[in-house]
């Protein structure tokens, strides 16, 4: 590196500016990490690099300021080569601004629309803020493990450079469901938080416990997407889904929960959401071209709680799990960028497709007897009373027993090829209903000769209801 060059003084200037910028901002600044004040939770977090401002000085500050970084490149240690091409890229970065604002400034016409307004500011979470116009990778502890050791979950955070809605994205509260991980992973690394008007949280795998494992559930054998929004002294699960309720959810204004299927069954992209709620009817129908299915919600789910607590919550169920599946992650992306823009915080994807059909009912149909399942349709297919939805054939005897669709609708969840018992809900028919059930939702109650709705949406095998996994 030369240190003597032909530009004025300006430029030498420039030079130690630049240099002591890059010295303050590299992790070799401190051969000690943990002496070091820009080192904090293994790298997921350092210090801002920006100055406060007088108001941010009369303010409590949390305990440390995340550092901006570029989320589209991988987590790699910075190498002394490249310091020095860095280092001529800003001073020539510098020294053009320098000359361009030196320009500017003898302009006596001055338009107030560009003067400079108040500072942005920044987004707290976990104890931690992060500037405006920045990204950053934060880590959420929700407390030790059965072996007593601490496991951090990453939780990626870009803040826009202008105040605007909160969209959080969760995925993988079961830890066996990876399509959602595939879309929190695309969106947030592809957000440019420049452009950005508000933050976008995502969590890609909130069980992680479950994920280290290839598991549904969590080592107790709970299934964290029933113990929401949890309890401070309660199990094991219900003190990680507290946790992960106070120090992430309370600070949505929107939330988006994505699933797959359970248990060897895939799903038809869909939206769950409590069509009762004209708030949720709204995010729902933000996503264009997916289908909308009406579900209040289990009983301690994610998208149930974060609802009742006044966060417009939906589920987006897309494949089936242990699986990655292009088509169905993309699905996800699409829409999800639809949403963002329909609230305004950047401008990806205006237009893209039809309005999507909107089930106000939804039945599985179960087998009536054991034995090899093979199905006859395909996800999204139009269904009439009396069409073969598949066949149930014994492998010992030869005999086959048909299943027979009984509803008028559209086929949104159905179980692979597999060996089943009697009464396997093997296919999800979702019933679809005029406007006025969408826009002026109503409780149906079933007819004192029919079943309870609740008896064909929950497996007893299962421990799950498979109308909202």
């Amino acid at each position: 590196m030369k240190l003597y060059s032909t530009y004025a003084l300006p430029r030498r200037i420039a030079l130690a500016l630049c240099l002591s910028q890059l010295l303050a901002a590299s992790p070799s600044a401190s051969e000690n990490p943990g002496e070091d004040p820009a080192y904090s939770n293994g790298g997921y977090v350092a210090e801002s690099a920006s100055s406060a401002t007088a108001e941010e000085a009369a303010t409590p500050l949390p305990r440390r300021r995340a550092r901006s970084v570029d989320l589209d490149q991988p987590i790699t240690e910075i190498r002394l080569e490249h310091i020095e091409k860095e280092v001529d890229q800003a001073i020539d970065t510098q020294y053009d601004r320098a000359q361009s604002e030196a320009v500017e400034s003898l302009d006596e016409t001055v338009d107030i629309a560009d003067l400079p307004g108040a500072p942005p500011e920044s987004f707290v979470m976990l104890e931690t803020a992060v500037g405006a116009g920045t990204a950053a990778r934060l880590a959420w502890q929700p407390g030790e493990s059965f072996a007593g050791v601490a496991v951090p979950t990453p939780v990626l955070v870009v803040n826009g450079s202008k105040s605007g809605p909160v969209l959080c994205l969760t995925a993988a509260v079961h830890g066996d469901e990876l399509n959602g991980i595939e879309i929190v992973r695309r969106v947030l690394y592809d957000l440019d938080p420049v452009q950005l008007k508000g933050t976008v949280v995502g969590v890609p795998i909130v069980n992680l416990l479950g994920f280290k494992r290839s598991s549904r559930y969590l080592p107790d054998r709970r299934d964290l997407n029933r113990h929401f929004p949890g309890n401070p002294t309660g199990s094991s699960a219900s003190r990680i889904a507290h946790s992960f309720f106070t120090e992430i959810v309370s600070h949505c204004d929107v939330l988006v929960d994505l699933h797959t299927g359970s248990f060897y069954r895939a799903n038809l992209p869909q939206l769950r959401a409590d069509l009762r709620r004209p708030e949720v009817v709204d995010v729902a129908e933000s996503f264009a071209f997916t289908a909308i299915v009406h579900s209040p919600g289990a009983t301690g789910s994610l998208r149930r709680a974060a609802t009742e607590s006044g966060i417009p919550t939906v589920t987006l169920e897309a494949g089936e799990p242990m699986r990655l599946q292009a088509e169905e992650v993309e699905h996800g992306v699409k829409g999800i960028y639809a949403l963002i823009d329909q609230l305004g915080m950047y401008r990806k994807l205006r237009v893209w497709g039809n309005p999507a059909p909107v089930h106000y009912q939804s039945r599985w149909v179960r087998a009536d007897a054991g034995g090899i399942l093979f199905g006859k349709v395909k996800l999204g297919q139009r269904v009439k009373p009396g069409d073969l939805l598949g066949t149930v054939t014994d492998p010992i005897t030869n005999l086959r027993a048909d299943i027979l669709s009984p509803y008028d609708g559209r086929i949104i969840g159905m179980a692979v090829d597999q060996v089943v018992l009697p009464g396997f809900a093997a296919f999800h028919v979702g019933i679809q209903t005029t406007a006025e059930d969408l826009y002026e939702p109503r409780v149906m109650q079933p007819a004192p000769s029919e079943p309870l709705p609740d008896s064909n949406d929950y497996d007893p095998d299962a421990r799950d209801n498979l109308e909202d996994s």
